[in-house]
């Protein structure tokens, strides 16, 4: 970790019941580097053991959510274990991707890893300026988003020959629907908040700045609620979303 970013992910809660958890890199828009991907599967890890947290906020700092992957980190690994071959995939991501499955706790710290842990909490992402690429494909594994009119929504790894390697391509369609969603992963367009909101992308837009009050806002509405049967109910929905209804496997998406 270097010593200009001493707090990557940010992790608060309290005694009502909401979790508020923060990636701090706000001069690299808050790019996940391999070190930010392990503090942040750790926060949702502490999240999910925690019982008297109910609703998970995951933000940005600095007025961004998230614009992916940092493909800084991605350019600077020059090892042999990290260099295409020709016969594979070019990006680094890839090598820790297509592993076999296995337990979240078992991978390595350069993964992705927030996108395995489905928590039987509910979450929402406040999101301003960008949540495109990976920020995109993280927004996704929560419940409900939350914009202000300065978001931007994109798989933006388009214009690079980067995919989707994190749900994007399952969540999306399943969020906005085969059309919106191939619209929008093929072309690499960006979609603000406005339409965002009209294709069901986001849940609500709000202010600039607001995003984050917002969704303390819903958040205090559901941890008020009798939590089993909500629990039961979200759970069930995103089996549906996801799988068709078919249980098991929800760790790997």
């Amino acid at each position: 970790m270097a010593p200009s970013e001493p707090s990557l992910v940010l992790h608060s809660t309290s005694p009502e019941g909401i979790t508020i958890i923060t990636l701090n890199r706000p001069h690299v828009r808050n790019a996940v580097n391999s070190a930010t991907a392990s503090l942040l599967a750790a926060a949702f890890r502490a999240f999910d053991a925690d019982a008297t947290q109910k609703v998970c906020i995951l933000t940005g700092a600095g007025g961004a959510f998230c614009a992916g992957y940092d493909l800084h980190e991605v350019a600077s690994q020059t090892t042999t274990e990290n260099k295409p071959t020709g016969t594979e995939p070019s990006h680094a991501l890839f090598k820790l991707r297509l592993c076999a499955p296995r337990p979240l706790q078992t991978r390595p710290p350069a993964r992705w890893a927030p996108r395995a842990c489905f928590s039987p909490n509910p979450s929402s992402p406040p999101s301003a300026g960008p949540a495109v690429a990976g920020g995109l494909e993280l927004s996704l594994l929560a419940d409900m988003r939350v914009a202000d009119t300065t978001a931007i929504f994109g798989v933006f790894c388009r214009r690079w020959g980067v995919p989707l390697i994190d749900g994007g391509t399952v969540r999306l369609p399943a969020v906005v629907g085969l059309g919106r969603a191939m619209d929008m992963i093929l072309t690499g367009r960006p979609v603000d908040a406005r339409e965002a909101l009209a294709m069901g992308l986001v849940n609500r837009v709000v202010d600039e700045g607001l995003a984050l009050e917002e969704a303390l806002r819903i958040a205090r509405g559901l941890v008020r609620f009798p939590q089993l049967c909500m629990r039961a109910d979200r759970a069930l929905g995103v089996l549906c979303r996801l799988w068709g209804g078919r249980p098991g496997g929800c760790t790997e998406v």
